[in-house]
């Protein structure tokens, strides 16, 4: 029998399966259609005879024979790979093979090209499989070639663009499923990879100092790379890169290109740019630089970024606002972002459809976000149910109802989101201070337990804290009576003994509100002497009332301090002349 091959003989596996019989057998069944399409016949023996003349004599056809057989050789090594990788490997690796001593025929006594488009698709084969498999050093190592073919530049642009992008989203994903943790097995080595791929990449496409030079591939590259590096929360790195990015756009700042005078694509490189920084100085909680780029990415014009790369901006734009408590531009602003979001087909628009409804909620507006014609299909979905219904029982001012949403499963769904989370004491503040106005409004004085009553229990602390804030805010015109625990609200017009007598006579009034009368009429008696008691001059307005105890108060502190030094001095002196006795 026939020596058993070596190992050298891998490369040439390929043309063994190019035989003659195997050949003609192939391009003799194509001949037979063809023939049969066209309506011909003939003996068998001139159907071998034609098929033989046109594999055998032709070296273009000879080259279609090699071009089909590596095809099939291809295809044959991609099946492998769900049953057996190891097999697999040998396979692609038999492709590269077979194309390189092709190609060497061909070049003659030239020097030929390492790789060629089926070594190209080969490598990118046996890229996925070691990272499927975890051999990060046998990746890298394929990686390399791979980019040696790119250089050679025996791929089509379109081609090495198409897998170079796939492979590095192949990278970025290996890290970010497992979180970019460096405890997990494998994690520094997957990161290791991660920043060697990324870097041979951008070295091999600098614009500059390239082996092939792709100034949109170099870029794209560059912000994948960032966009990785703020996943793996690398901030010294991603600074650099962002760094880099701006001297590639134009400028050592984000200021450039935002005048009539840019470039659509340098535009819309800047706001990529721009949305990497936004990220960046979001995390950092640097709301200074964060606003300042902001503002510069809406002022810029020409570009037309990528819809998720808009809504990032925007949505990190509406959390800058949120910290700020401009709740009214934060809702507006987040109404844009879920608008992009929705436009790039992204889930995370339902997030942001989220932070609007809290921003209108806590900008305390009339107006239902779900009533817009952008927002409205995505009322009743499961994820948005809980802030539909938080939203209807915040402008009913169903204050039960919104706090037991709240407390429901829909609720917790709501409070798992970190950004919301922050906000709700403000937005149970805010829908506590609504109903409060609208129960105190009826009455010129009402005892704080009802008021607490009415806002779902809670200790009347809370129920004077808001007060408080009213009356500072001159939202709310009154006193409050901390001794009888009463508010007494001051009336629009009137003199002083008027005001008294309507804080008297409105005690029965409260009385029917709160169900504490008797303290409610104790408390209103007390008002009526108060207000009669007030000297002219203070008027009596509630700012006059505190003015006038302010006085009063500061009078009696003046006298006890006069009787405490007065009792300390006598002590002192007897203390001296009994001291003087004993001596």
């Amino acid at each position: 029998g026939p020596p058993p091959a070596s190992k050298e003989q891998d490369a040439a596996t390929i043309t063994t399966t190019m035989s003659d019989e195997e050949s003609y057998e192939y391009e003799y069944d194509d001949d037979e259609d063809e023939q049969m399409g066209d309506g011909g016949g003939g003996g068998d023996d001139g159907s071998e005879e034609e098929s033989f003349d046109y594999t055998d004599d032709d070296e273009e056809d000879n080259q279609d024979d090699f071009e089909i057989a590596i095809e099939n050789a291809y295809y044959n090594a991609k099946g492998l790979k769900e049953t057996d990788v190891g097999e697999a490997e040998e396979a692609f690796l038999g492709v590269i093979g077979a194309e390189q001593e092709e190609m060497a025929k061909q070049a003659g006594d030239g020097s030929p090209k390492t790789y060629g488009p089926w070594g190209f698709k080969a490598l990118k084969q046996l890229m996925k499989l070691h990272l499927q498999t975890g051999d990060t050093t046998k990746a890298m190592g394929r990686y390399a070639e791979l980019l040696v073919c790119v250089a050679e530049g025996v791929v089509s642009p379109n081609a090495i663009e198409k897998g170079v992008n796939g492979t590095l989203e192949r990278v970025s994903a290996l890290l970010i499923q497992q979180g970019g943790d460096s405890d997990d097995e494998g994690g520094d080595d997957k990161k290791t990879l991660a920043r060697n791929v990324y870097d041979a990449t951008i070295s091999v496409f600098h614009p500059q100092t390239g082996s092939s030079p792709n100034e949109r591939l170099w870029f794209k590259t560059l912000l994948k790379f960032g966009q990785l590096l703020y996943e793996m929360k690398e901030t010294a790195k991603l600074q650099m890169v962002i760094r880099d990015l701006l001297r590639g756009a134009g400028g050592d700042s984000a200021g450039g290109g935002t005048g009539e005078g840019a470039t659509a694509s340098g535009s819309t490189n800047l706001m990529e740019i721009m949305a990497l920084q936004i990220q960046l100085y979001s995390r950092q909680k640097d709301n200074k630089k964060l606003r300042e780029v902001f503002d510069k990415a809406m002022r810029v014009q020409g570009g037309i970024p990528h819809p998720r790369t808009l809504a990032i901006i925007q949505e990190l734009g509406g959390k800058m606002h949120m910290q700020s408590r401009e709740f009214e531009k934060a809702a507006t602003t987040f109404f844009s972002a879920f608008k992009s979001y929705d436009e790039a087909g992204d889930r995370a628009r339902l997030r942001c459809l989220k932070y609007l409804v809290l921003s209108s909620m806590l900008h305390a507006s009339s107006i239902n976000p779900f009533d817009s014609q952008e927002a409205r299909p995505y009322r009743d979905d499961p994820e948005i149910l809980a802030m539909t219904q938080l939203v209807s029982a915040f402008q009913n001012n169903e204050i039960k109802k919104f706090e037991s949403i709240l407390r429901s499963s829909q609720g917790r769904t709501i409070k798992n989101d970190e950004f919301i989370a922050e906000y709700l004491s403000d937005l149970l503040r805010t829908i506590r201070t609504q109903v409060l106005i609208k129960v105190i409004g009826p009455y010129t004085r009402i005892s704080l337990k009802a008021i607490a009553r009415e806002l779902n229990g809670i200790p009347t602390e809370d129920v004077e804290s808001l007060l408080v804030a009213l009356i500072l805010d001159g939202r709310l015109k009154g006193r409050i009576d901390q001794v009888d625990g009463v508010l007494l609200k001051n009336p629009e017009a009137g003199s002083s003994a008027a005001a008294g007598g309507t804080s008297s006579s409105s005690g029965g009034a409260a009385t029917s509100g709160d169900g504490a009368g008797g303290a409610g009429g104790g408390a209103g008696t007390a008002a009526g002497s108060a207000s009669a008691s007030v000297p002219l001059g203070f008027g009596s307005s509630g700012a006059a009332v505190i003015e006038m105890r302010n006085y009063d108060a500061i009078d009696k502190l003046s006298s006890a301090l006069e009787d405490l030094t007065a009792a300390v001095t006598s002590i002192s002196g007897m203390e001296k002349s009994g001291a003087l006795r004993v001596m």
